[in-house]
């Protein structure tokens, strides 16, 4: 029999809830990663993994062999090597599937690289994770797949509370640099002179505002007026230091 310890929050997401997060099983020659996923925890949630030492998602238990599973530890840096994760990525990007499908446009109001691709396939979502993009997902099964490396299970249903989840769980709070990427195509915004734009701007938008910045992917145009107020809310909710 094998035992397997969940520690901290990995105990409450087993789909099964065990006394003291202990799985016992007979899986025998399954590797670690299929037992845990066998449990309900996708592997993208697991931090760590101790049988005697740290082993990777590979390690194929022994029989009557203990084995100690434990959370990832907030702030998590992907780009940083692990036993687990030995190859990190070199920048945070997302990629959002369609069930959190509002997390997008909040990072991206916070200047996040946040993909929200037409494509939600399962398939097309995990490529998109394998090429260097942490999944943001409540699908399970979604999260097992093997292509992705990093990613995480949305705990949170409203869209700002995900969103103070995301950033608490990756430590962004000081990475955020608002109203800087395209809300709709996620493309970074570039200044625009207002001269270029003036034959597109409503009477009293010419007349209040002298700063504009544009999207050169959509061509959508940006100002700080006062359909920003909302934005500007949500904003210094998520990040207190931008009041």
């Amino acid at each position: 029999m094998i035992r397997l310890i969940f520690h901290g929050e990995l105990a409450e997401l087993l789909t099964a809830p065990q006394a003291a997060g202990e799985v016992r099983t007979t899986a025998r020659g399954a590797s670690i990663k299929d037992m845990v996923e066998a449990c309900g925890i996708p592997h993208t949630e697991v931090g760590k993994i101790a049988a005697g030492q740290s082993v990777n998602f590979s390690y194929i238990p022994a029989d009557d062999e203990r084995l100690d599973i434990f959370p990832l530890t907030p702030p998590v840096d992907i780009t940083i090597p692990t036993c687990l994760r030995p190859e990190p990525f070199t920048a945070v990007r997302f990629i959002i599937d369609v069930n959190v499908a509002k997390l997008a446009r909040r990072l991206r109001m916070l200047g996040f690289d946040a993909l929200l691709p037409a494509d939600h396939d399962d398939a097309n979502l995990a490529r998109l994770a394998a090429a260097g993009r942490i999944l943001l997902t409540r699908d399970r099964r979604l999260l097992k797949r093997r292509q992705v490396l990093f990613g995480r299970l949305i705990r949170a249903t409203d869209p700002q509370k995900q969103l103070l989840e995301v950033l608490n769980h990756y430590g962004l709070q000081q990475r955020a640099l608002p109203f800087s990427r395209c809300l709709n195509c996620n493309e970074i915004l570039q200044p625009v002179a207002k001269e270029k734009i003036i034959h597109r701007l409503e009477p009293l938008t010419k007349k209040y505002y002298t700063r504009f910045k544009y999207c050169p992917a959509c061509d959508q145009i940006y100002w700080a007026g006062s359909h920003r107020e909302k934005m500007q809310h949500l904003v210094e909710q998520a990040l207190p230091h931008a009041r």
